[in-house]
């Protein structure tokens, strides 16, 4: 083993004699680049690759988790201004799970329903409820915190106490504090959301005594009563605006497809009738007759009457034969009376109608659309062509119809031509041009400019490589046996070597190249003169 090592060190030194100074140069460059290669893929290699464990943090909570790691012996970094801990990939969930256990970092939004996880016995009323509203304001503030352009939020809820006289001027109320993202601000809609968000979650709390506050001081809410004056106003201007900017909107929208983008401006006033109306009509027709009852009685009574025709004195009170058979004798009268009543009533014919006028119905339309111009040409030939009037008929009646105007209530389109001041939005945008070509050649070379740094170091190493170093090959051939022509007689020879430079016996300067391209020329020659050459160089010695 030490003997194979011994000679391939030999090898290799007298490979390393028989190489030139610009072969040695080449080979020390080359490997001092393959060195710093390995070397910094070994460094990379074994850095450690960190990972976001926290970000966002107070003061007071990154030094709580510095001092945690501490303790674990982790490797952290800090970046963002100290807002933010960063750990190697590896350990990003483990410490998570760890630091939450110690309840590290502590959240912003307060503590929710989880107070109520742990049973507390023997606690009062008060404090029951006390913990009920901090558990609710922590659960609102998490809640409110999850939309977009809100980074963190606080509520704070404001009972009345509980009293056997109920006071009806007493309500609850509620404030967010909300920090929004950067620059950003808050639309409406998420303001009204976050005021029904609290409201619909506080028990007797409406969404007007809810305020929403934001990190600047600016108030994002106003306490109005819907059924005041104050915010009927605040109501119909709202109505009104969202009126005006939808058919605003719509118009220029079809516009713009016609004359291209940004060409046409529309702006429209609306006026909305807001008055409730309900009207009940009766109306009665007296021509006009309709049966309503109708009724009819009868009635029949049958009575008999018999005819008394006897004497008058003792004589005919006194009972007899003569009597009984008078009486039997006398004539009888049957009498029947039939009665009929009838009652008739009549209904006089009525229309009822009963009418109900909703708010919101439009009295009155008007619309201003100013068009673009039409510009010829560009620089110094560019020129206003003006539309038609028929032109812009066809357009005051398109907008008419995307409006649905109507002329009886005294709706009026107005469609104007007026050059557009560009010459703003052509500076900005030409600047934009030039700043994104130069950034294209910039970037494209800098994408370059590395491959060629490897193209041109490339090149250098070939040239080195390429060349190679002059030796002085001193061959001691008399210049009488190397005459010119001479050889062994096939036709080639070489060439003299003494006597072409310096005189006779003047040594020739051949290179490596000249040298291999002798020995394939004339092998037996060279075999002599190489041989001449060492006798020579030890009969010098000598």
């Amino acid at each position: 083993m030490n003997h194979n090592a011994a000679k391939l060190g030999r090898q290799l030194q007298e490979i390393w004699r028989q190489l030139g100074a610009s072969q040695r140069v080449s080979v020390l460059l080359a490997t001092g680049v393959l060195a710093v290669a390995l070397v910094a893929v070994a460094w990379w290699s074994s850095r450690a690759d960190y990972s976001l464990l926290y970000g966002k943090l107070s003061d007071s909570e990154a030094a709580k988790v510095i001092a945690a790691l501490d303790d674990a012996k982790v490797p952290y970094k800090i970046g963002s201004g100290g807002s933010s801990v960063l750990v190697p990939s590896e350990k990003v969930h483990l410490m998570r799970m760890q630091l939450a256990g110690k309840g590290i970092p502590r959240s912003g939004d307060g503590v929710g329903f989880e107070i109520f996880d742990k049973p507390n016995f023997g606690i009062s009323d008060f404090v029951q409820r006390a913990n009920y509203i901090r558990a609710l304001q922590g659960e609102l503030a998490r809640t409110i915190a999850q939309i977009d352009e809100i980074e963190s939020a606080r509520v704070m809820v404001v009972m009345p106490e509980n009293r056997l006289l109920i006071d009806k001027e007493k309500h609850p109320t509620a404030s967010v504090f909300v920090r929004l993202r950067s620059n950003g601000q808050l639309a409406p809609q998420a303001i009204n959301s976050i005021r029904f968000l609290v409201a619909n979650s506080v028990e007797g709390l409406k969404p007007n005594f809810v305020s929403v506050v934001d990190n600047k001081g600016n108030v994002l809410s106003e306490n109005v009563e819907n059924d005041s004056l104050v915010g009927l106003t605040a109501t119909q201007l709202d109505a009104r605006r969202n009126l005006e900017q939808y058919l605003a909107k719509k118009t220029e929208g079809m516009l713009e497809k016609v004359l291209g983008p940004d060409q046409a401006i529309v702006r429209v006033a609306a006026e909305i009738n807001f008055d409730t109306i309900q009207r009940t009509e009766e109306k009665f027709d007296p021509d006009g007759q309709v049966l309503r009852t109708q009724t009819k009685d009868e009635s029949t009574e049958d009575s008999t009457t018999a005819a008394n025709n006897e004497a008058v004195g003792v004589s005919a009170n006194t009972p007899g034969t003569s009597n009984t058979t008078t009486q039997a004798s006398a004539p009888v009268t049957n009498m029947r009376n039939k009665k009929t009543t009838g009652t008739t009533e009549y209904e006089v014919s009525k229309s009822t109608s009963s009418i109900l006028q909703a708010a919101g119905g439009i009295k009155r339309l008007s619309a201003a659309v100013t068009v673009a111009a039409r510009v010829e040409g560009t620089g110094a030939a560019r020129k206003m062509v003006a539309r038609t009037p028929e032109e812009l008929e066809k357009l005051r009646r398109i907008v008419g119809n995307v409006l649905g105007t109507d002329t009886t209530r005294g709706d009026q389109i107005t469609v104007e031509e007026l050059p557009f001041n560009d010459q703003l939005a052509t500076e900005v945008t030409r600047t934009l041009e030039i700043q994104e070509r130069r950034e294209f050649w910039w970037s494209l070379a800098r994408n370059l400019a590395y491959p060629a740094l490897a193209i041109g170091v490339l090149l250098v190493f070939l040239r080195l490589f390429k060349r190679t170093a002059r030796e002085d090959l001193a061959l001691g051939i008399p210049a009488g046996r190397q005459a010119a022509g001479g050889g062994n007689g096939n036709g080639h020879g070489l060439r003299p070597l003494y006597g072409e430079r310096g005189g006779e016996g003047a040594p020739e300067v051949v290179t490596v190249e000249v040298l291999n391209q002798l020995i394939k020329e004339n092998p037996q020659n060279m075999t002599q003169s190489i041989r001449a050459w060492l006798d020579r160089g030890s009969s010098a010695k000598q």
